[in-house]
C-alpha cells in the first residue's frame, strides 16, 4: 500500500510518464549518432527535448504548451518533424486538466491556430488545419472532461463528510437534550418544591432556592442555544442568521398563496416575543408543514393558526388535500420533531378524520 500511494504521488507519477516516453528517444538518439545519422538522430533529441519539459507540465501547463509548441514550429521549419508528436498531445492535455475557464479555452484557440498555420506553411497540402483541429481538441477535451470528473468527485466526498457532520452534530445536540436536559429540570423541580414547602421566616433560604432556580432555568436557555447552534445546516446556517421568527409568518402565508397553495392565516391571544429558539421553531414548522402540504397534497387549501396563551404558544397548520400517489417521504416531520423537542414542547401530526392533515405544536414559554 506503501509503495501504491508512492506512486500515486503527482511528482512521481510526471517523473515516471517521462522516463517511460523518453527511453525510445534515448535508445534511437544513442543508436542513430553510432551509426553516423545526423538528422535522425536531432529528430530524436527533439522528441526528448519535449519530453523534458513535461516535467513541469502540472505547476506551469501554459507555458509547458507554449515551449513546447515552439519547438514543434522549429521542428516543422527545419523539417525534423512532421507531425505532432507525444509530448504535444499530454502537454494540450495538461492544458483542459490543469487550467480552468478562459484559460482553458485560449490556450486551445492559440494553440491550434499556431499549428494550423505552422503546418501549411512549412508542410503545405490538404488537411493540415483539419489535424491541427482533432489533435487540439481531443487534448484539451480529453484533459478537461478528466478535471470535471476529478472536481466532482472531490465535490461528491466533500458533500458526503459534510452530511456526516451534521449527522453527528445533531446526534450530540440530541444526546445533550436527553441527558443534561432532565437532569437540570428535575434539579429545578426539586429546587421548585423546596421553595414551595419552606416554612414563613425563612427568607434566607427561600432566596437563596429562588437563585437557584433562576440559575437553572438560564442554563437550560443557554443549552438550548447551543443546540440550536449544534443541529444548524450547514447550507441553511443557524436561523439566528436567518431574522425568521413567527412575526414573517404573513410573508410565509404569502409566499404559499403566491405558489398556489390557497393559504390563511389566523392569530389569537396577545402576542409576546417569543424566545429565540421558540420564535424560529414556531417558522420552521410552519415552512414545513406547507412545503409538505404543496409536495404530497392534490387539490388542498391550508389554514395556519397561531395562538399566544399564558406561559405557551401554539402553532396548528391543517389542510383538506388528497395525498399523492407515489410520493416519497422525507425528514421534515422528524426536524419539526426535533426542534419542538428541544424546546421542551410536544408535536403532533397525522391525517385528518375528515381528510388532509394535520401538523400541531404546543411549546411552553418559560417564566423567570
Amino acid at each position: 500500500m506503501k509503495i501504491v500511494r508512492f506512486l500515486r504521488r503527482p511528482r512521481v507519477l510526471d517523473v515516471t510518464l517521462v522516463a517511460v516516453i523518453s527511453v525510445p528517444a534515448v535508445i534511437g538518439l544513442i543508436s542513430m549518432i553510432g551509426q553516423g545519422e545526423t538528422r535522425t538522430a536531432l529528430g530524436a533529441a527533439h522528441y526528448l527535448v519535449g519530453a523534458l519539459l513535461l516535467l513541469m507540465r502540472r505547476r506551469r501547463p501554459v507555458l509547458t504548451a507554449v515551449l513546447i509548441t515552439t519547438l514543434d514550429v522549429v521542428g516543422f521549419a527545419t523539417h525534423l518533424v512532421r507531425v505532432n508528436n507525444l509530448p504535444s498531445v499530454i502537454a494540450y492535455y495538461g492544458v483542459g486538466r490543469h487550467t480552468s475557464g478562459r484559460m482553458t479555452v485560449a490556450g486551445a484557440l492559440v494553440g491550434y491556430a499556431v499549428y494550423a498555420v505552422a503546418l501549411e506553411y512549412f508542410w503545405p497540402g490538404r488537411g493540415n488545419w483539419l489535424g491541427a483541429l482533432l489533435f487540439v481538441v481531443a487534448a484539451v477535451g480529453v484533459g478537461v472532461i478528466v478535471r470535471l470528473r476529478a472536481e466532482l468527485a472531490a465535490r461528491t466526498r466533500q458533500e458526503v463528510t459534510d452530511a456526516a457532520v451534521r449527522a453527528e452534530r445533531r446526534r450530540i445536540a440530541r444526546e445533550l437534550h436527553d441527558v443534561v436536559a432532565h437532569h437540570i429540570t428535575v434539579i429545578n423541580a426539586l429546587v421548585g418544591g423546596a421553595r414551595a414547602t419552606l416554612p414563613p421566616g425563612q427568607q434566607v433560604t427561600r432566596n437563596a432556592l429562588e437563585s437557584a432556580e433562576q440559575t437553572a432555568r438560564q442554563a437550560m436557555t443557554e443549552m438550548r442555544r447551543l443546540l440550536d447552534v449544534l443541529r444548524a445546516d450547514g447550507n441553511e446556517g443557524p436561523d439566528a442568521a436567518t431574522g425568521v421568527g413567527a412575526d414573517r409568518l404573513p410573508e410565509l402565508v404569502k409566499e404559499a398563496r403566491s405558489a398556489g397553495l390557497p393559504t390563511g392565516l389566523t392569530v389569537t391571544g396577545e402576542p409576546v416575543e417569543l424566545p429565540a429558539a421558540v420564535d424560529h421553531a414556531v417558522y420552521r414548522i410552519v415552512q414545513e408543514a406547507l412545503t409538505n402540504t404543496r409536495k404530497h397534497a392534490e387539490g388542498a387549501r391550508a389554514s395556519v393558526r397561531l395562538a399566544y396563551e399564558p406561559g405557551a404558544v401554539e402553532v396548528e397548520v391543517v389542510d383538506d388535500g388528497r395525498p399523492k400517489s407515489g410520493g416519497t417521504p422525507g425528514f421534515g416531520l422528524g426536524g419539526m420533531a426535533e426542534r419542538v423537542a428541544l424546546c421542551g414542547g410536544r408535536l403532533s401530526t397525522g391525517p385528518r378524520p375528515e381528510g388532509g392533515f394535520r401538523v400541531h405544536a404546543r411549546i411552553p414559554l418559560e417564566t423567570t
